[in-house]
Formats: C-alpha cells, sequence, structure tokens
C-alpha cells in the first residue's frame, strides 16, 4: 500500500453526511494544526468539523500517533512534503475503522488499522484511501502500531533494499536511539553475525548495548570515525545517513570496496526550535558531491531513500508492510515506545524529540493516557 500518498483526506475536507455510529461520534473532532513555521508553539489544538468517507475510504477513529523527525522539519518549512499552513501535520497513525465508503470491500466496521499518509493524520478521526491502511498484526498495540510504519519500512527498505545486507557484515547506524535506529538494530539482528556501530550520547548506550549494538560511540565527545577506525580500520560494509552535510562524506570514505552509503536525510538542519539559516548554509557547503566516473574507482555506491516520495508505489510498499508484520509476529522485531503524550502536550513530545531525548518512538494520543500506561511507558 501506499508510502506517502497524498495528504490524509482530513474529515472536514470531506464533506458529507456524517457516518452512523449509533450517535456517538461527535461532528466536531480535535486535530493538531501547525498555524505557521517556527518554534514548537506553532503546532495548536483546534476543533476540526468531520465528514465521512468517499469512495474508496474508510473513516478512521485514530487511538494514537506517530512523531517524525521530518514533522519536526516541517515544523520549521525544511520539509517539501507537507503543503503550506494552516495544515493538520502527521504521517502515520493507528486506530479503528468506523465507517466506510461505497466500494470498498476488504476493511470492516471495528478493523484496527495503522494508516500511512503524507500529511494530515494528527487529529481524532481521519478518512484515507482504504490503499493507505494496513490491517494490525493479533497483540500489538494501538502505541506499536503507529510507531512501526514509517520507522520499519525506511529502516528495512534501506538495510536490504539499497543495503543488502548479508552475513558477517558491518552497518554504522546514526542516531541509533531514534525510530528509524532502533528499527534498523532489530532488523539487522535479524540476519547472522552483523557488527552494529551506533552513535548516541553516553547516556544512550547502555540501552543501545542491550538492543543488540556492538559499538555504542558517543558522537559528542568522540570522532566517530577514528572510533570505527580503531575497531574496523577498513570501514564498515553499510552506513546510513540521516544527517546530510560533510556526515555525509564522512560516511562515504568510512566504506569498504563494495560497501553502500544510504542517506535518508538531513538532520544537520535542526539545530534549534527555528530555521537557523547558519546551519542551512554550512549544510549546503558541505554536501557530499560525486561524480559517476569517480565512483568507478572506488567500488563503492551512493543510495538515496525517501519514503515522501513513494507515492504511487502501493505494491513495493505493501510488501515491505507485509514482510514487518510477519517478523512482528514471529517475534524477531518490537517497536519501542520511548514517552506518550496527549495532543495538548505536542510541544514537550516535539521538545523530546528534537533535544535527543528518547530512546525509541514518541507518540502522541488524542487524549491524556492512563497512569497505569504511563507508568509502564517510562
Amino acid at each position: 500500500m501506499s508510502a506517502e500518498p497524498p495528504p490524509a483526506a482530513a474529515p472536514e475536507q470531506a464533506p458529507g453526511p456524517e457516518p452512523p455510529a449509533g450517535g456517538e461520534e461527535p461532528a466536531e473532532h480535535r486535530a493538531l494544526v501547525l498555524t505557521g513555521f517556527g518554534g514548537y508553539e506553532k503546532v495548536k489544538v483546534q476543533a476540526r468539523r468531520g465528514g465521512g468517507p468517499r469512495p474508496g475510504e474508510v473513516s478512521v477513529r485514530v487511538r494514537a500517533c506517530g512523531l517524525n523527525f521530518a514533522d519536526l522539519m516541517a515544523r520549521q518549512g525544511l520539509y517539501d512534503r507537507l503543503p503550506p499552513p494552516p495544515v493538520c501535520p502527521g504521517m502515520e497513525c493507528a486506530g479503528t475503522v468506523r465507517a466506510l465508503g461505497d466500494g470498498v470491500r476488504d476493511r470492516q466496521v471495528g478493523d484496527k488499522v495503522m494508516v500511512l499518509a503524507r500529511s494530515g493524520l494528527w487529529q481524532e478521526v481521519v478518512n484515507v484511501p482504504v490503499s493507505q491502511t494496513f490491517l494490525i498484526p493479533e497483540g500489538m498495540s494501538f502505541e506499536e502500531a503507529a510507531a512501526l510504519l514509517v520507522n520499519y519500512i525506511t529502516a528495512y527498505m534501506i538495510l536490504f533494499d539499497f543495503g543488502n545486507l548479508r552475513p558477517n557484515q558491518s552497518v554504522l547506524i546514526h542516531m541509533a536511539a531514534g525510530g528509524v535506529g532502533t528499527a534498523a538494530i532489530q532488523l539487522c539482528k535479524t540476519v547472522e553475525n552483523v557488527t552494529i556501530f551506533g552513535t548516541a550520547s553516553a547516556s544512550k548506550h547502555e540501552s543501545l548495548k542491550e538492543s543488540g549494538v556492538t559499538h555504542p560511540i558517543d558522537y559528542r565527545t568522540m570522532d566517530y570515525v577514528e572510533e570505527v577506525r580503531k575497531i574496523s580500520p577498513k570501514g564498515v560494509d553499510i552506513v546510513l545517513d540521516p544527517l546530510g552535510g560533510s556526515d555525509t562524506s564522512k560516511a562515504f570514505n568510512l566504506l569498504k570496496p563494495m560497501g553502500k552509503l544510504i542517506t535518508y536525510g538531513v538532520a544537520n538542519l535542526l539545530t534549534g526550535q527555528k530555521k537557523n539559516l547558519m546551519a542551512m548554509a554550512k549544510t549546503w557547503w558541505n554536501q557530499f558531491s560525486i561524480n559517476a566516473l569517480q565512483l568507478l574507482h572506488h567500488n563503492k555506491a551512493v543510495c538515496g531513500y525517501h519514503l515522501g516520495y513513494m507515492d504511487e508505489e502501493f505494491e513495493l510498499v505493501g510488501g515491505v508492510v507485509a514482510k514487518l508484520v510477519n517478523l512482528y509476529s514471529q517475534g524477531k522485531i518490537k517497536p519501542k515506545i520511548d514517552s506518550v503524550w496527549p495532543f495538548d502536550q505536542v510541544a514537550d513530545a516535539m521538545r523530546q524529540m528534537q533535544e535527543k531525548k528518547n530512546v525509541g518512538k514518541v507518540i502522541l494520543v488524542p487524549e491524556a493516557p492512563k497512569e497505569e500506561s504511563k507508568k509502564e511507558e517510562n
């Protein structure tokens, strides 16, 4: 099904009669709205008016939403797949099907689903094409389901489709305690004898070791290139690069012959709450560039990955989700939840991620979680 198809058709953009739901569904619902580009305060809870699903769509009562690095960049106006504000962000969520549009045959009211879209999912109710929904496997919570799609699809396609990860290879994972990093570590563990180098602040190293990172590296106090070379003088087979700028050049130079660099983000642009023109200029100036002839001499590969541009690749992405669901059902992967925040505390949730305090996924929920579940998550 679709990776980042058109923005989720918010119910208020789909006028029509409110679907029958025994009178329990209000016509109005709460949504998180990006009112303009800037700091944390630019994302506000607003009321939106609901409508029924169009033909081919399902209406979903949202129970949990995923927060991604792209959402932080979008808030600063640095993410090109988000429509201009005011706009509802959110690329993934999980919930229960509450109504079916005409022509929908493969979903039923009451189905638990996870949803992937280009934007628009941070609200209590969403209407989305049925092709953007995936059934939640048995035993998976809504929070886990909201943590699966973006991070695990990204990590899977980078490691296996581009990276061709095989037994006895080595991988460097930057931001190893984040959403994609956590997913990548778990997926590396499904292949025999993979050596994992992971960069993260020192406070996260114990957690990284427990999760399977062979060599955690504190990027704040050490030169990660030197640290990798001490252990593996020839370098590594695969580098996952979400950083951009000068780090992409370092990644390329760290590759062994036949090694693969997959770049999938520009986290170096995020230096504070608001857009930083100096950081943008520095990243642009240091951006890695290589021509095809130079690649010949190096025997290395450079790949670019952006889930947001897989709009029409329904079968490709759907096949990856099926593999991920299978791995989950076998107990080989399990989304790690860092923390759960109600919509009202979205600023704190974004701060948790932007200041890199999270180990695992940051989740948003429409209502405050119950005390017991809060204790479980912390």
